[in-house]
C-alpha cells in the first residue's frame, strides 16, 4: 500500500524512501496517477486545513477515493471546535496539571511531531493528544488558569513551520512512524483491507486468550485481510483499518466505548459497535428490554433506594443482585439472608441509583449461544465453579476458579434454545454476542445479553476449531465489501 506525503512544496518536505513518496498537495488532487490510485495512506501535511484550502482538499477527496488520510476530515473539523478542546483538557486534566506543573510561565506550547515531543517527559501527553486529534505535526497551547493548566487551543504545524533544530527528531519520528509493523513490505500477497484487534495485553480475563488471537489474524490473513493487533495507545491510528475488532472487556466509561465510537465516525467496521455495547454493558436496560419484549427470563426487578424492601419481598430470599455494569461474575452477590440483602444493596446503590435484583434459579451449568451477524456460532455448557452458584467464582485474594465446559456442535442444541437466544440477540443488533440461558426442564431463561462474548481456544472453538475463527472474519470482510461498496483494492 503506497504512503504518500502531501505538502504544498515538495522540498518543505526533506524525505523520501522507497515507500514513501512525497508529493505537492496540487499533484494529488490533480494528477490522474493519484486519483486512481488505490489502497494509499496519505499524510496531509499541507500548510493549511481551513475550509476549503487545498489543505482541506487533500483531507476530503482521500476519503472519497478511499485512500487513509492523516488528519481525516473528522479531526480537522474536530480541532476547530472550542466545546471538543475543553473536553479534552477535562478528560486529560489530571495528566496536563502533572505534566505542566514544574513550568513557571502562564503559558506553554508543546510541538508533538508523530505522537512524540523532544522532551520525552511529555511523550505520554503528546501520545494522549495525538490520540484525540491525529494529525502529523500538531501544536498544542496551554494557558494557566486560577485552578490549574488548561487546553487553550490545538492545530497543525506547517511543514514551513518547523524549526530548524527540530528537523533531525521530526525525521527520525517520522521514519519510525513509517518503519512501524503496518508499513513494512509483507512477504505475503498484499492484503486488500486492514483489520485492528484491540486488545490489552495485560487483562486477566480476557475475552480471547493469546492462542485465540493469533487464530483471528491467521483466519483473517486466510480471506486477504491484513489483521494486526493494537491497543488503547494506537487509538490516533484507526483510520489507517477497514475494520475494528475489540476483543478487550467493554464498559461504557472506557477507551473500547470510545474507540467503538470513533471507528464509527471514521466509517470502519465496528464489533463490538457503539450501540450494542451501551445496551449489553447496562444490566437495567437488558432487564427492562426482555420484559418489555416477553422473552422469558427469571423473575427481575430493577431496584432504587425507595422500593429495596419491597423487592425483597417480591422475589423472596435468596436472590441476585447485579450492579448495572457487571462482568465475568463480578459486580453480582447472592443475597442469602435480609442481612446480606440490605447490606449488599446500600453498597451497589452508593454507586449506582438504580441495579438489578433476579430470583435466585440454580442450576448445573448455564447455557451460551455465540451468536454474530443474526446467526448462531457455537453452543456452550458452562458449569458452576466447584461449591459455587456461579461459572467463575473469585476469591478475597484476587484469585478466580472456574468451572468446566462443554461446546456442542448448533445443530445439536435444543432448537428451542437457539429461538430464544437469536430473539434475544436480535433486540440489540447483528454484532457479535453470547446469549446466556438458563434451563428449567423443557424451559428456557434468558439470562443476559453479552456484547464481546469469551472466544477461548480450546473452550468455544472446541467443535468448529479454525472455521469458527473464518467464519467471523468472513462476516467482516462482507461488511467491508458493503462499505466499500463491492469494490476490491489492490495493494
Amino acid at each position: 500500500m503506497s504512503i504518500l506525503i502531501v505538502v504544498n512544496s515538495p522540498k518543505d518536505w526533506p524525505i523520501a524512501s522507497g515507500q514513501v513518496q512525497v508529493i505537492s498537495a496540487k499533484s494529488y488532487l490533480t494528477d490522474p496517477v493519484y486519483i486512481n490510485m488505490r489502497g494509499a495512506k496519505v499524510f496531509n501535511l499541507s500548510r493549511s486545513y481551513r475550509y476549503q484550502s487545498l489543505g482541506y482538499y487533500v483531507s476530503l477527496l482521500a476519503e472519497a477515493r478511499g485512500h487513509k488520510p492523516l488528519p481525516s476530515i473528522n479531526t480537522i473539523q474536530d480541532m476547530k471546535s472550542q466545546t471538543i478542546t475543553r473536553f479534552v483538557s477535562d478528560d486529560l486534566d489530571q495528566l496536563i496539571q502533572k505534566n505542566l506543573a514544574p513550568i513557571q510561565s502562564n503559558e506553554f506550547v508543546l510541538s508533538i511531531y508523530f505522537g512524540r515531543n523532544l522532551a520525552k517527559r511529555y511523550d505520554r501527553l503528546s501520545l494522549s493528544l495525538f490520540n484525540l486529534f491525529p494529525a502529523p505535526l500538531l501544536r498544542a497551547r496551554f494557558v494557566r488558569r486560577d485552578d490549574g493548566w488548561e487546553l487553550q487551543s490545538i492545530g497543525p504545524i506547517a511543514s514551513n513551520e518547523i524549526p530548524v533544530d527540530h528537523w533531525p527528531f521530526v525525521l527520525d519520528m517520522a521514519a519510525e512512524y513509517f518503519a512501524g509493523k503496518r508499513f513494512r513490505t509483507p512477504k505475503r500477497s498484499a492484503t486488500h483491507y486492514d483489520l485492528a484487534i484491540l486488545y490489552n495485553p495485560k487483562e486477566t480475563n480476557a475475552p480471547s486468550d493469546e492462542r485465540a488471537l493469533k487464530r483471528f489474524i491467521k483466519a483473517a490473513e486466510s480471506l486477504g485481510l491484513g489483521a494486526e493487533l493494537i491497543t488503547k495507545d494506537d487509538y490516533g491510528r484507526l483510520a489507517e483499518f477497514d475494520a475494528l475488532f475489540i476483543r478487550e472487556t467493554t464498559q461504557v466509561n472506557h477507551h473500547t466505548f470510545r474507540f467503538a465510537r470513533r471507528a464509527v465516525a471514521e466509517d470502519l467496521v465496528v464489533v463490538d459497535d457503539p450501540n450494542s455495547i451501551l445496551k449489553c454493558s447496562n444490566k437495567v436496560y437488558l432487564a427492562e428490554l426482555l420484559t418489555q419484549q416477553r422473552i422469558s427470563a427469571p423473575k427481575t426487578r430493577i431496584v432504587s433506594k425507595e422500593n429495596v424492601a419491597a423487592v425483597a419481598a417480591e422475589l423472596g430470599l435468596p436472590c441476585i443482585l447485579k450492579q448495572p455494569d457487571s462482568a465475568f461474575s463480578q459486580g453480582v452477590v447472592k443475597a442469602n439472608d435480609l442481612d446480606a440483602y440490605n447490606v449488599e444493596t446500600k453498597r451497589l446503590l452508593d454507586k449506582s441509583d438504580l441495579i438489578i435484583a433476579q430470583e435466585f434459579v440454580p442450576t448445573e451449568y448455564d447455557w451460551r449461544v455465540g451468536i454474530f451477524d443474526r446467526r448462531a456460532l457455537y453452543v456452550c455448557k458452562y458449569y458452576m465453579a466447584r461449591r459455587h452458584w456461579q461459572i467463575v467464582q473469585h476469591d478475597r485474594h484476587g484469585r478466580s476458579y472456574e468451572g468446566r465446559a462443554e461446546t456442542l456442535r448448533v445443530e445439536d442444541a435444543p432448537p428451542k434454545l437457539l429461538r430464544t437466544a437469536l430473539r434475544a440477540a436480535n433486540l440489540i443488533g447483528d454484532g457479535l454476542y453470547g446469549v446466556d440461558v438458563k434451563q428449567i426442564g423443557n424451559k428456557f431463561y434468558v439470562i443476559e445479553v453479552n456484547d464481546n462474548p469469551s472466544i477461548d481456544s480450546g473452550i468455544e472453538d472446541e467443535v468448529l476449531g479454525m472455521e469458527l475463527y473464518r467464519d467471523i472474519m468472513s462476516v467482516f470482510l462482507k461488511r467491508i465489501l458493503e462499505c466499500k461498496g463491492g469494490r476490491q483494492i489492490n495493494g
